[in-house]
């Protein structure tokens, strides 16, 4: 089983170069947020969170819900991720920079998620050096690729929310 895949467009680099973004999207993967409760929850001002929310739906990386009531009778629109990010692949070479302030992006949201876990949350992590050919570096990639899939279709609505970072670069 593979991940299907597709290639992110420049105007979607842009939008996904923000950790912040990123952040704001895996909160809105489980559970429809308002910009309130996205604020409150990545401990930033309104204004600031409404105006990266405002990009990724323009993006098509968060939708709208319908408006609601919240708890103190206001009316409130709480926004949702899209999965469009799923299989996702950065592979444009002319925006070589753009690829890198993604790949960064992630990096800074995942270690900000690790951060605020605290740090009596439980971990798993690792970290190696590989030497390898281009065949076993396509293996390696197909291979864990058909693993997250597998994992990841799996859809246990008991199951504890988890965050993983895959990640293979080249050494300097």
């Amino acid at each position: 089983m593979s991940r299907p895949t597709r290639t992110a467009t420049v105007a979607e680099l842009k939008v996904l170069g923000h950790p912040l973004r990123w952040r704001i999207l895996r909160l809105c993967l489980d559970q429809a947020l308002t910009n309130q409760q996205v604020a409150h929850r990545l401990e930033l001002s309104p204004a600031t969170t409404l105006r990266h929310v405002r990009a990724l739906v323009k993006a098509g990386f968060l939708e709208a819900e319908q408006v609601r009531t919240g708890a103190r009778g206001a009316l409130e629109r709480p926004y949702r991720a899209t999965g469009r990010t799923r299989g996702l692949v950065a592979l444009d070479l002319d925006a070589a920079e753009l690829v890198q302030q993604m790949d960064l992006a992630l990096l800074s949201a995942h270690r900000a998620e690790l951060a605020q876990a605290g740090p009596d949350a439980g971990r798993d992590i690792a970290r190696g050096v590989l030497r390898l050919t281009e065949g076993s570096q396509a293996e390696l990639r197909q291979r864990l690729g058909a693993l997250l899939a597998e994992f990841e279709s799996r859809d246990e609505p008991d199951g504890e929310p988890l965050s993983y970072l895959w990640s293979l670069a080249v050494r300097p």
